[in-house]
């Protein structure tokens, strides 16, 4: 087979990646191994692939592969989430650009048109993520908005309905303006912002007194239904009973007590808007106020507004404050920064409203989930520190917002069939809605057409907290083989970002519905940063082009790029010239194939250095298995592929295919040969999680291979016994080896002129591996003499020293003359180093690392002054 001179990535990827897709390589059916289940962090079905989405992806893709080498049945399910605020929002804005308002449309028209959205731009990410080498079992794609999917979010809400853990209620809740649809407290973003604090003063009924009040939002006086005082402030007790004006709308509002207000912030007065502040609304509630919303869903003013009427509450809040202070109403004004709340999806400021919601109970629901975590360790994170945020959410939890005033999603399957409060059933189909309706109200004339559904959707998460039951299809048949069999999965692999929004609930969910963890493991990734540690967004042009990435450097070298400084749990500080590395190392791997297949092969007896060199490094193999296994137990994936980067480039590269390359123009024996393609093989299997398309390549190029032979579906590398002696008493040759080429370096003494090494006793080098160095020094000879050799340089490795005679080859005054002058410099570093070990104070303050540092300074600049006395006694 005729080997490219240069490995091409993307001819590469798409002819595998299609080859593993023929070959229905990433399917998984339920059988008799064991299974090993990932289920992919949906990406909204809007969403296209970028870095964040690049890390986790290639993490998880990493897992799985190692488990279907690994032996173990290997399932890793996509899917998509349908991101109803942001879905909505391109569907609505798309409606607009062609002259259609959604208001003008049904339901069913408007989720028309979102399904030919979905259908015309959703699923890209998915396709994407395929250029990455995700090796997904495509077949088992599934969508939150899929049938079966749907039926499972309206079973369990009946379903925690009846038992009584759902409920309707008018609440003060986020309102996010822009969509238009409340938010869940995690989906708020608090920012901190530069305001100003408003000062105003109200007139009091029937005085020329005025009661000066501070606030931030001076458009919301319009809303005020009382001003409140502390019964203990004695500034105020005049004003018990009397009523106060609100400036411009003239309305006359009480002056009540209560012992919430701080006297001693601003200026001991409140200004009540029960409509539009939970504390205010909880002041209003036990004061019996009136309630006045003036706002609009969309944020603009209502007809409580007056002459404001129709304006956005920001340009309200400028115009009203220059009439305020025209009309006298304005004392003054301060710079104060406030802490404001933002839609995480829409990033509008998100205002606090009054409406009706449907919640659910979370304070029993939390328990199994909080042991499983922080008890049992039934489910662990990693890294653990994670664990603190999980608890502090978990024990201080409110109830759940699950209701949106949206249309695409899965509609809430409440239906009314009076003007009560009370006048609604629970269902999963309106039929067994019009039965209970008929039962409930008593009403046998009741028919479907009397029904009318609630017109909410459900919190997008309400439906995503089931997806590792759901994708099984575990609601709607929970003793199904599928799910027996695949759950609960093994590992999670998310951002620290949404251990709220669904990691957590996930793990409600699976002890609420299957009484078990969803999953074993959860593995946090860090952000994706750039250069100056900001997170990498559009807004800042930060983030590159995932696509163009891979174009430009190969899958792989993109993958290792990304993983090279990965963490977990800590942000990844992403350097575009990590990409670049990554592709290094392929060609790497790349170009030492094809000199191994440009060898000649022949029946010759095996050297001892290529016997040697084969028995070490499947020793040193061994070790870097016994490590990388140790890495993934502790999902310091970085730290595996760093294990594989060193033994691939340095051990293998650098030393074994040194050691075994045959001689200019001569053959290779087929031992060695044989011996070193089955290394690099298994070298090739524990990189391919890593790399899948650069190794799947060179594999097939070794030799022609059946499907079913096929990198992909190989076996990982039985751990075998390390044999630490070997390793030990090669690192000390290789030490060796090191001394001799940086003799040759610095005395610029060409590789092809032969040396002598003379080594001073024999605890120096074990005599077994004389062949290596002599082969990879160029020495004629390793001799062992017994005393210094004079017109020698010297070396130390491991205390013992090693001597090279020169015999000519250099200026052996201007030696001198260098050995001299490092020898003087060495001296004062350590009389410096000395000073500070003789300093009382240093050595009983420092930390013992510290010293112990400085103590080996100590002796290694002894050791070396020993060693250049000597080189310089020897050429004296």
């Amino acid at each position: 087979m005729d080997i490219p001179s240069k490995y091409d990535p993307q001819k590469a990827e798409n002819h595998w990646y299609d080859y593993w897709m023929q070959h229905d390589f990433f399917s998984s059916t339920p059988d008799k191994r064991e299974p090993y289940t990932i289920v992919i962090p949906p990406p909204n079905v809007t969403g296209v692939l970028h870095m964040g989405h690049m890390l986790n992806n290639t993490i998880q893709d990493v897992l799985i592969r190692r488990a279907r080498l690994m032996g173990k049945n290997a399932c890793w399910v996509p899917g998509m989430d349908h991101a109803s605020i942001a879905t909505e929002a391109k569907v609505v804005a798309k409606l607009k650009s062609e002259g259609i308002d959604k208001a003008d449309l049904s339901r069913e028209e408007f989720l028309k048109h979102a399904w030919d959205w979905t259908d015309e731009y959703g699923g890209v990410i998915l396709d994407q993520l395929k250029k990455l080498g995700a090796s997904c079992d495509w077949k088992r794609t599934k969508f939150t908005m899929d049938d079966d999917m749907y039926k499972s979010v309206i079973k369990v809400f009946v379903d925690l309905f009846n038992k009584g853990l759902i409920y309707r209620g008018y609440r003060m809740v986020n309102w996010d303006p822009e969509a238009q649809t409340t938010l869940s407290d995690e989906e708020v973003i608090y920012e901190e912002k530069q305001g100003l604090l408003y000062y105003l003063s109200y007139p009091i009924e029937g005085s020329d007194e005025r009661v000066t009040i501070a606030t931030t939002r001076p458009e919301t006086i319009l809303g005020d239904t009382a001003i409140c005082i502390n019964p203990n402030d004695e500034r105020y007790r005049h004003l018990k009973g009397k009523k106060a004006i609100v400036p411009i709308s003239g309305r006359v509002i009480p002056i009540i007590e209560d012992e919430y207000v701080d006297i001693e912030f601003g200026t001991g007065c409140l200004k009540i808007t029960p409509a539009h502040d939970v504390n205010d609304k909880a002041l209003g509630e036990k004061h019996h106020l009136e309630t006045i919303d003036i706002f609009n869903a969309d944020a603009t003013l209502n007809s409580f507004g007056l002459h404001y009427e129709g304006k956005d509450r920001f340009v309200v809040r400028k115009e009203i404050t220059k009439e305020l202070e025209e009309k006298g109403f304005l004392v003054k004004k301060e710079n104060y920064v406030n802490k404001v709340g933002t839609s995480e999806r829409t990033k509008a400021v998100i205002e606090p409203r009054l409406s009706d919601q449907w919640f659910l109970k979370m304070e029993d629901l939390v328990k199994p989930a909080i042991k499983a975590v922080l008890e049992t360790e039934e489910v662990k994170f990693f890294p653990k520190k994670f664990e603190n945020t999980y608890r502090h959410w978990m024990e201080n939890i409110r109830d759940w917002n699950i209701s949106r005033q949206l249309w695409w999603g899965q509609q809430i399957p409440a239906y009314y069939f009076g003007d009560g409060q009370e006048d609604f059933v629970v269902a999963e189909t309106v039929e067994d809605a019009l039965k209970l309706a008929k039962e409930k109200s008593g009403n046998a004339n009741l028919t479907v057409g009397d029904l009318k559904q609630d017109e909410d959707a459900l919190d997008t998460w309400f439906s995503s907290w089931l997806w590792p039951i759901s994708v099984f299809n575990g609601i709607l048949e929970p003793e199904n083989e599928e799910v027996n069999y695949y759950y609960p999965t093994n590992d999670l692999v998310t951002g620290p970002d949404i251990i709220f929004f669904w990691v957590a609930r996930m793990i409600i969910s699976g002890y609420e519905y299957r009484d078990e963890r969803p999953f074993q493991n959860v593995y946090f990734t860090g952000l994706v940063r750039d250069k100056q540690r900001r997170k990498m967004s559009k807004s800042l042009g930060n983030s590159p082009d995932a696509l163009k990435l891979i174009e430009d450097y190969g899958a792989d070298g993109v993958r290792v790029g990304l993983l090279l400084s990965s963490a977990a749990g800590n942000d990844l500080m992403f350097d575009e010239d990590l990409c670049q590395q990554g592709k290094n190392f392929a060609n790497k791997i790349w170009n030492g194939f094809r000199l191994l297949k440009g060898w000649e092969i022949a029946d010759l007896p095996q050297p001892e250095a290529s016997r040697l060199g084969i028995e070490w490094y499947k020793a040193k193999f061994n070790k870097t298995l016994l490590e990388i296994e140790d890495h993934f137990s502790k999902y310091r994936i970085s730290d595996a592929l760093m294990a594989i980067y060193k033994l691939v480039w340095d051990d293998y590269s650098s030393w074994l295919l040194e050691i075994i390359k045959p001689d200019y123009q001569k053959p290779i024996d087929r031992v060695t040969y044989e011996a070193v393609i089955d290394l690099f093989e298994q070298n090739l299997k524990l990189l391919h999680p890593f790399m899948p398309f650069l190794t799947e390549e060179v594999w097939q190029h070794i030799t022609e291979r059946k499907p079913e032979e096929a990198l992909v579906v190989a076996q990982w590398p039985k751990m075998e016994k390390v044999d630490e002696a070997l390793i030990e008493s090669f690192e000390t040759a290789a030490e060796v080896v090191s001394g001799v080429r940086n003799i040759r370096k610095e005395k610029n003494i060409p590789m092809k002129e032969h040396l002598e090494l003379l080594v001073l006793n024999e605890g120096g080098l074990a005599k077994t591996w004389d062949v290596v160095v002599e082969k990879l020094t160029n020495v004629s000879e390793v001799s062992y003499v017994d005393a210094t050799v004079d017109g020698a340089l010297s070396f130390r490795v491991k205390n013992n020293e090693y001597f090279v005679p020169m015999s000519g080859a250099i200026d052996v005054e201007a030696e001198i003359k260098k050995i001299e002058e490092e020898l003087k410099y060495t001296k004062g570093f350590l009389l410096s180093v000395q000073k500070k070990l003789s300093n009382e104070r240093f050595v009983n303050n420092a930390p013992e690392k510290v010293i112990a540092i400085e103590r080996q300074k100590q002796a290694d600049a002894e050791a070396k002054i020993e060693t250049l006395e000597k080189s310089l006694a020897s050429l004296g």
